[in-house]
């Protein structure tokens, strides 16, 4: 394993030689290496003449500067960049934090149990310096503020020892510049469901006369930045995104109704076709087995990324327009969401899955309802036709399904989507709008059965015979 210390340094000359030597040399488990990430942030100091020295003979610390000072988020995102470890920590340049506590923090994700690891000052440890109480209760209210944003119980939110998997921090953008980067990397880390373990830690805090930077303005900059990402879903970075497709991650209300509505025909070994970045497999909750599937490689690597230590929850590369692969089949329930539509022969999909279920095993199918309501958000989707259920049925009784029950969910939103698809012929949802979907899903569940018309998706159960034979 590699382990990639991130330090962000800005005039740390007083600390930064021996702050260098205590990371290098701090016990690791295993055969783990190290490498520093060091990112000067314009200092004024000399800081940058001795961190460049100090690379010049140790191959271990890259050092990397800014022109400009842009503060300490935006030196560990400029770190992040220059990263290619499995694991990546970050340090400040100071010697506030021990780095002699490394494997304490590494523990659990090495264990798979944890994605991110914070280091708390406040849970307790040996021992930590006494020094100042309207700061430690100014670092509490935020902490607080934060859990009742997120609905985590952290004790240490503004910690500056965070430990994550390097897959996880690869893909989230970080927006903060300045110490905003806490609560900022916090909220995503709660929204995206990560895996989050505290440990203990010792703390030996600085006073402002030592250098110490943080100030009443960056709480107040926090406590701004707490609520901004309560509200704003901005969780993986560009690269990781595939248009328009890839935002729908923000209506995660939606899988928890769908998956609902076909909860009574999940049983055994579940296998999802299409699984994307997981939203339908994490409202699915723990199964048998699940074998969550997608052809394109980056959602595998995020759905890796994402059940990394979920011993039911299997991730493969599938694209179901081929056969399966070995060790995918003989299952009791495959869920195919938003895939049928996108393909250009949808036979194939359908014989394919058929194969891997067992004789008497249940496939749910859910596609776009209507192909009079085809329209630009379609395309973007990279939809290539709308169903009906009839011609649905048709297909999937032609390769040998017989088809069991047949509903359309999601009729609230249809009025909604002829204004922004037909009328306006918007390409996508927009942030908000896509928010406001998912605080009204509550509403919309209780008032779809009631509606007159045909929902925006139709789900359609069918059954492999239970006579069928390869």
């Amino acid at each position: 394993m590699k382990l990639c210390v991130l330090m962000p340094v800005y005039n740390e000359r007083a600390t930064l030689h021996e702050i260098l030597d205590r990371v290098l040399a701090a016990p690791l488990p295993g055969d783990t290496e190290i490498e520093i990430i060091a990112v000067d942030d314009c200092s004024t100091d000399g800081s940058w003449e001795i961190l460049s020295e100090y690379a010049a003979g140790e191959s271990r610390v890259k050092p990397f500067r800014h022109e400009a000072n842009r503060g300490k988020g935006a030196a560990i995102r400029t770190a992040i960049e220059h990263a290619d470890g499995d694991v990546a920590l970050i340090q400040d340049a100071d010697l506030e934090y021990n780095p002699n506590e490394y494997e304490r923090l590494l523990a659990p994700i090495l264990e798979d149990e944890a994605d991110v690891v914070y280091g708390s000052r406040f849970v307790t440890a040996d021992r930590r310096r006494v020094l100042f109480f309207w700061h430690s209760v100014a670092n509490r209210i935020l902490t607080t503020l934060s859990n009742m944003m997120t609905d985590l119980n952290l004790t240490d939110m503004e910690t500056c020892y965070k430990a994550f998997r390097m897959s996880v921090l690869k893909t989230m953008p970080i927006r903060s510049n300045r110490f905003g980067i806490e609560p900022e990397v916090t909220a995503k880390v709660a929204k995206r469901g990560l895996r989050v373990f505290e440990v203990s830690i010792s703390y030996s805090g600085r006073t402002y006369l030592e250098g110490k930077k943080i100030g009443f303005r960056d709480a107040l900059r926090a406590l701004w930045t707490i609520l901004k990402f309560r509200v704003v879903d901005d969780l993986y970075n560009e690269q990781c995104r595939e248009g328009a497709l890839r935002s729908m991650e923000l209506a995660s209300g939606y899988p928890a109704w769908f998956v609902g509505r076909i909860r009574k025909y999940l049983s055994g070994t579940v296998l999802e076709v299409g699984s994307g970045i997981g939203s339908n497999v994490r409202a699915m909750g723990p199964q048998d087995r699940t074998i969550a599937t997608d052809p394109d490689e980056e959602n595998v690597r995020l759905l890796k990324n994402a059940f990394a230590g979920r011993r039911h929850t299997e991730v493969r590369r599938w694209d179901v327009a081929e056969k399966a692969p070995a060790g995918i089949g003989d299952v009791d329930t495959v869920v195919c969401s938003n895939v049928l539509e996108r393909m250009e022969d949808d036979s194939e999909a359908l014989k394919n899955i058929l194969a891997v279920l067992k004789p008497g095993g249940k496939a749910v199918f859910s596609v776009p309802c209507g192909q009079a309501r085809f329209c630009a958000i379609d395309q973007a989707l990279g939809r290539r036709r709308r169903y009906h259920a009839e011609g649905l049925t048709a297909a999937l009784e032609t390769v040998g399904f017989e088809v069991e029950e047949k509903f359309s969910m999601n009729r609230p939103a249809v009025p909604a989507r002829f204004v922004t698809g037909r009328l306006f012929r918007c390409r996508s949802l927009g942030k908000v709008q896509l928010k406001m979907f998912n605080m009204l899903i509550p509403l919309m569940r209780l008032v779809d059965p009631f509606l007159p018309w045909e929902g925006l998706s139709l789900v359609v159960v069918a059954r492999r015979p239970k006579g069928d034979k390869e």
